[in-house]
Protein backbone atom coordinates (compact mmCIF):
# COMPACT_ATOMS: atom_id res chain seq x y z
CA UNK A 1 0.00 0.00 0.00
CA UNK A 2 1.51 3.42 -0.92
CA UNK A 3 2.32 5.68 2.03
CA UNK A 4 0.42 9.00 2.31
CA UNK A 5 2.50 12.13 1.65
CA UNK A 6 0.65 14.64 3.85
CA UNK A 7 2.13 14.67 7.41
CA UNK A 8 -1.29 14.57 9.07
CA UNK A 9 -2.25 11.59 6.95
CA UNK A 10 1.08 9.89 7.62
CA UNK A 11 0.49 10.27 11.35
CA UNK A 12 -3.04 8.90 11.00
CA UNK A 13 -1.70 5.92 9.07
CA UNK A 14 0.89 5.20 11.79
CA UNK A 15 -1.66 5.80 14.57
CA UNK A 16 -4.26 3.46 13.12
CA UNK A 17 -1.72 0.70 12.49
CA UNK A 18 -0.17 1.03 15.97
CA UNK A 19 -3.54 0.96 17.73
CA UNK A 20 -4.54 -2.11 15.73
CA UNK A 21 -1.34 -3.90 16.81
CA UNK A 22 -1.94 -2.91 20.43
CA UNK A 23 -5.54 -4.12 20.44
CA UNK A 24 -4.46 -7.41 18.84
CA UNK A 25 -1.97 -8.18 21.62
CA UNK A 26 -3.05 -11.50 23.25
CA UNK A 27 -4.05 -11.17 26.94
CA UNK A 28 -1.19 -13.37 28.20
CA UNK A 29 1.41 -11.38 26.25
CA UNK A 30 -0.18 -8.13 27.42
CA UNK A 31 0.05 -9.23 31.06
CA UNK A 32 3.73 -10.12 30.72
CA UNK A 33 4.50 -6.87 28.88
CA UNK A 34 2.70 -4.75 31.47
CA UNK A 35 4.65 -6.51 34.22
CA UNK A 36 7.93 -5.52 32.54
CA UNK A 37 6.65 -1.95 32.06
CA UNK A 38 5.79 -1.65 35.75
CA UNK A 39 9.22 -2.97 36.75
CA UNK A 40 10.95 -0.45 34.47
CA UNK A 41 8.80 2.36 35.90
CA UNK A 42 9.68 1.29 39.45
CA UNK A 43 13.36 1.86 38.80
CA UNK A 44 13.08 4.96 36.63
CA UNK A 45 10.54 6.87 38.73
CA UNK A 46 12.52 6.08 41.90
CA UNK A 47 15.67 7.49 40.29
CA UNK A 48 13.81 10.69 39.36
CA UNK A 49 12.55 11.06 42.96
CA UNK A 50 9.12 12.31 41.88
CA UNK A 51 6.56 13.35 44.48
CA UNK A 52 3.77 14.61 42.17
CA UNK A 53 3.01 12.30 39.27
CA UNK A 54 0.63 12.80 36.37
CA UNK A 55 -0.72 9.76 34.51
CA UNK A 56 -3.59 8.82 32.22
CA UNK A 57 -6.56 6.49 32.51
CA UNK A 58 -6.01 3.60 30.04
CA UNK A 59 -7.81 3.99 26.72
CA UNK A 60 -8.07 1.67 23.70
CA UNK A 61 -5.73 -0.99 25.03
CA UNK A 62 -3.04 1.29 26.45
CA UNK A 63 -0.93 -0.13 29.31
CA UNK A 64 -3.02 -0.06 32.49
CA UNK A 65 -1.01 1.75 35.17
CA UNK A 66 -3.76 2.27 37.74
CA UNK A 67 -2.63 -0.47 40.14
CA UNK A 68 0.99 0.61 39.74
CA UNK A 69 0.11 4.22 40.61
CA UNK A 70 -1.97 3.07 43.60
CA UNK A 71 1.00 1.07 44.91
CA UNK A 72 3.34 4.02 44.27
CA UNK A 73 1.04 6.25 46.32
CA UNK A 74 0.70 3.74 49.15
CA UNK A 75 4.48 3.51 49.53
CA UNK A 76 4.83 7.16 50.64
CA UNK A 77 2.08 9.38 52.04
CA UNK A 78 3.85 12.49 50.68
CA UNK A 79 3.23 11.39 47.12
CA UNK A 80 0.45 12.82 44.94
CA UNK A 81 -0.98 11.41 41.70
CA UNK A 82 -3.06 13.39 39.24
CA UNK A 83 -5.14 12.81 36.10
CA UNK A 84 -5.60 15.23 33.18
CA UNK A 85 -8.96 16.90 32.66
CA UNK A 86 -10.15 18.57 29.45
CA UNK A 87 -11.67 21.89 30.51
CA UNK A 88 -12.42 23.36 27.07
CA UNK A 89 -11.91 22.42 23.41
CA UNK A 90 -8.44 23.21 22.05
CA UNK A 91 -7.25 24.44 25.44
CA UNK A 92 -4.54 22.99 27.70
CA UNK A 93 -5.74 20.32 30.09
CA UNK A 94 -5.41 20.68 33.85
CA UNK A 95 -4.37 18.00 36.31
CA UNK A 96 -6.53 17.14 39.34
CA UNK A 97 -5.46 15.01 42.25
CA UNK A 98 -6.43 11.33 42.11
CA UNK A 99 -6.66 8.60 44.73
CA UNK A 100 -8.37 5.22 44.64
CA UNK A 101 -11.33 6.90 46.41
CA UNK A 102 -11.69 9.85 44.03
CA UNK A 103 -15.15 10.34 42.52
CA UNK A 104 -14.82 9.95 38.76
CA UNK A 105 -17.00 11.09 35.86
CA UNK A 106 -16.63 10.28 32.13
CA UNK A 107 -15.54 12.88 29.63
CA UNK A 108 -16.95 13.21 26.09
CA UNK A 109 -14.90 10.17 25.02
CA UNK A 110 -16.03 8.07 27.98
CA UNK A 111 -12.66 8.35 29.76
CA UNK A 112 -13.04 8.80 33.54
CA UNK A 113 -11.50 11.83 35.24
CA UNK A 114 -11.82 13.43 38.70
CA UNK A 115 -15.17 15.12 39.09
CA UNK A 116 -13.69 17.95 41.16
CA UNK A 117 -10.61 18.94 43.08
CA UNK A 118 -7.76 21.40 43.17
CA UNK A 119 -5.53 21.80 40.15
CA UNK A 120 -1.98 20.52 40.70
CA UNK A 121 1.22 20.81 38.68
CA UNK A 122 2.95 17.43 38.25
CA UNK A 123 6.71 17.44 37.99
CA UNK A 124 6.66 14.08 36.21
CA UNK A 125 4.07 12.97 33.66
CA UNK A 126 3.52 9.49 32.24
CA UNK A 127 2.35 10.15 28.70
CA UNK A 128 0.53 7.45 26.68
CA UNK A 129 1.83 6.85 23.17
CA UNK A 130 0.14 5.38 20.15
CA UNK A 131 3.47 5.52 18.33
CA UNK A 132 6.92 6.89 19.14
CA UNK A 133 10.35 7.15 17.56
CA UNK A 134 13.96 7.18 18.75
CA UNK A 135 13.98 10.98 19.00
CA UNK A 136 11.22 10.85 21.60
CA UNK A 137 8.43 12.21 19.41
CA UNK A 138 5.03 10.62 19.91
CA UNK A 139 1.78 10.27 18.02
CA UNK A 140 -1.31 10.73 20.16
CA UNK A 141 -4.92 10.90 19.02
CA UNK A 142 -4.54 14.02 16.91
CA UNK A 143 -6.28 16.55 19.15
CA UNK A 144 -3.09 18.25 20.32
CA UNK A 145 -4.19 18.29 23.96
CA UNK A 146 -0.96 16.94 25.39
CA UNK A 147 1.18 19.24 23.24
CA UNK A 148 -0.74 22.28 24.51
CA UNK A 149 -0.76 21.02 28.09
CA UNK A 150 2.97 20.29 28.29
CA UNK A 151 3.73 23.66 26.70
CA UNK A 152 1.56 25.43 29.30
CA UNK A 153 3.06 23.75 32.37
CA UNK A 154 5.85 25.86 33.86
CA UNK A 155 8.37 24.76 34.81
CA UNK A 156 8.05 21.98 32.22
CA UNK A 157 7.59 18.52 33.74
CA UNK A 158 9.78 15.54 32.97
CA UNK A 159 7.89 13.33 30.52
CA UNK A 160 7.94 9.55 30.22
CA UNK A 161 6.20 8.05 27.21
CA UNK A 162 4.63 4.69 28.10
CA UNK A 163 3.61 2.10 25.53
CA UNK A 164 4.32 -1.31 24.10
CA UNK A 165 7.26 -2.18 21.84
CA UNK A 166 4.77 -2.46 18.98
CA UNK A 167 4.29 1.33 19.19
CA UNK A 168 7.82 2.05 17.99
CA UNK A 169 8.14 3.47 14.47
CA UNK A 170 11.04 4.73 12.40
CA UNK A 171 9.69 8.30 12.27
CA UNK A 172 6.79 9.81 14.24
CA UNK A 173 7.04 12.99 12.15
CA UNK A 174 7.77 15.42 14.97
CA UNK A 175 6.81 18.99 14.09
CA UNK A 176 8.16 22.32 15.42
CA UNK A 177 5.38 22.62 18.00
CA UNK A 178 5.90 19.07 19.32
CA UNK A 179 7.91 18.54 22.49
CA UNK A 180 9.91 15.28 22.47
CA UNK A 181 9.61 13.06 25.52
CA UNK A 182 12.49 12.80 27.96
CA UNK A 183 12.15 9.03 28.38
CA UNK A 184 10.29 6.12 26.81
CA UNK A 185 9.30 3.00 28.77
CA UNK A 186 8.15 -0.20 27.09
CA UNK A 187 8.37 -3.88 28.03
CA UNK A 188 11.98 -3.71 26.77
CA UNK A 189 12.88 -1.23 29.50
CA UNK A 190 13.51 2.49 29.91
CA UNK A 191 15.34 4.57 27.30
CA UNK A 192 16.52 8.17 27.60
CA UNK A 193 15.55 10.18 24.51
CA UNK A 194 16.97 10.50 21.97
CA UNK A 195 18.35 6.99 21.71
CA UNK A 196 19.97 5.01 18.93
CA UNK A 197 17.54 4.05 16.17
CA UNK A 198 19.07 0.57 16.23
CA UNK A 199 18.48 0.12 19.97
CA UNK A 200 15.95 -2.61 20.67
CA UNK A 201 13.50 -3.86 18.08
CA UNK A 202 12.22 -1.56 15.38
CA UNK A 203 8.64 -2.65 14.79
CA UNK A 204 7.70 -0.06 12.18
CA UNK A 205 5.24 -1.51 9.66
Amino acid sequence: MPQPTNIAMQKKHLRDAAIARRLALPPDQRAVAEGHIRAALDALVASLDAKLLGFCWPHRGEPDLRDWVAEWLAADTRRIAALPVVVAPRRPMVFRRWTTDTEMVPDRYGIPHPAAGAVVHPGLVLVPVNAFDADGFRIGYGGGYFDRTLAALQPPPTTIGVGFDSARVADAHGEPHDRPMDWVVTESGARRCPFSPSEGRDLDR
